[in-house]
């Protein structure tokens, strides 16, 4: 089976837990479904997976189980972000976001629901490898929530003054070091070494994603542009234009590779990561050049 139909494979089998049998809400049901699937490019649990396999990924039960769990929340956090409170999207991924699709409340109980099933899916291993998925809790619980996860990255947009670094990190760069740091513990290695790797990920990640919402018009996004501007978020573009947005995204992806700890399969990390520094850069550097002003 290749990485991609794994992970696909591991993530309808959670969202299959968490719609259960029999009497059950329908609704409720089918938004857990319509929320994970079809998926974005999964960049996260690929990521995930990557570093398990350099690893050597002898646990794969426990790194599918870390690989459907990260990308719950992430699936959860889109939910979230789409509501009338946040960003007042009305599309996702190319479709209606949950809320316009099953109601406000729906899609607030759907983001609710696939966070608490994330943690399920991860204890739900505790018999093969205890302190593992305590470890796997422990760092999606961090990512996550309050002082330094994803809940954190949004808090940071009512604050009158943000700190940007920590804004970002939390933001966008949180679920990125979950990714490589719970990678690394399915397969049975310390966390800490992986974090640098997750962090430059994650900051490239929200330099590309800076640079999409500037030069992209909605059809080609699947979701709508400018939200930056609308709500008057910091962004890269606008700080640094785009030709510097583009430079700063190829030095924090070669600080990258060059953070990637001594495992078996280093090499192949470090290609992968060139792979998504070709995917991240959204624009070629005539149509940068031509727009160096937006």
């Amino acid at each position: 089976m290749g990485m991609n139909s794994r992970i696909e494979a591991a993530i309808a089998q959670a969202v299959a837990v968490g719609q259960g049998r029999g009497a059950v809400p329908q609704r409720l049901s089918s938004a857990l479904g319509y929320a994970t699937a079809p998926g974005g490019a999964r960049i996260r649990p690929t990521i995930l997976t990557s570093v398990a396999l350099a690893c050597g990924d002898d646990q794969p039960k426990l790194t599918d189980a870390a690989a459907s769990a990260l990308e719950l929340i992430h699936c959860a956090s889109l939910v979230h972000d789409d509501l009338p409170c946040f960003d007042d999207a009305d599309t996702r991924r190319g479709k209606p976001s949950v809320h316009k699709a099953y109601s406000e409340p729906l899609a607030v109980l759907t983001g609710d629901s696939l966070i608490v099933l994330a943690f399920e899916i991860l204890a739900r291993q505790s018999g093969l490898a205890p302190d593992r998925v305590a470890q796997m809790i422990l760092i999606l619980s961090q990512r996550t929530g309050m002082p330094g996860g994803i809940c954190a990255g949004q808090g940071w947009e009512s604050e009158a003054e943000i700190d940007l670094s920590a804004y970002h990190q939390a933001k966008t760069g949180a679920l990125f070091i979950a990714a490589t740091q719970m990678g690394a513990v399915a397969a049975g290695q310390e966390a800490e070494p992986w974090f640098e790797l997750g962090a430059r990920i994650g900051e490239a990640f929200q330099v590309a994603d800076d640079l999409r919402d500037a030069l992209y018009d909605a059809d080609t996004l699947g979701k709508p542009v400018g939200q930056d501007d609308l709500h008057g978020r910091p962004n890269a573009v606008t700080l640094l234009g785009v030709q510097g947005a583009i430079s700063r995204l190829k030095d924090i992806l070669g600080g990258a590779i060059a953070s990637i700890p001594s495992c078996r399969g280093e090499a192949q990390l470090a290609d992968m990561v060139r792979r998504y520094a070709e995917r991240l850069t959204p624009v070629a550097p005539n149509v940068a050049a031509s727009r160096s002003n937006v």
